[in-house]
């Protein structure tokens, strides 16, 4: 595989804040944001607008419970850390259609995206 190919498949990975906002605001239910951080609530406070919490750690339990006719969205704190990565992983051995959140979280909150609490413990 030559450089330009390695960088397509690698970008392919990802979906950008202003596509994913769209879909939220248009109300596009195929369209599901998981949130993958291992933190309890009170570490994380807050999440990406009708984000779902399931925690990388658990996500393997709940694939039964994904509609693989839906497009997931994980993202992790950072882009540099790994959980969205494993997460994204975990979803395509098991057939579903996935991307990583460009940016991840910091990146959503360093555009002043919508925001909302997560739920308590």
């Amino acid at each position: 595989m030559n450089k330009v190919d390695l960088l397509e498949a690698y970008l392919s990975l990802y979906i950008d804040h202003h596509t994913v906002l769209d879909k939220i605001e248009n109300n596009d239910e195929r369209y599901v944001i998981i949130d993958v951080r291992n933190a309890p609530s009170f570490v994380k406070k807050d999440k990406i607008k009708t984000a779902l919490e399931i925690p990388a750690k658990d996500l393997k339990h709940h694939l039964k419970d994904l509609n693989k006719e839906n497009i997931y969205v994980v993202y992790d704190w950072t882009g540099g850390t790994i959980l969205g990565k494993e997460a994204l992983l975990m979803l395509y051995r098991e057939g579903f259609e996935a991307y990583e959140l460009a940016g991840a979280l910091e990146g959503w909150k360093g555009m002043n995206l919508p925001l909302e609490p997560v739920a308590s413990e």
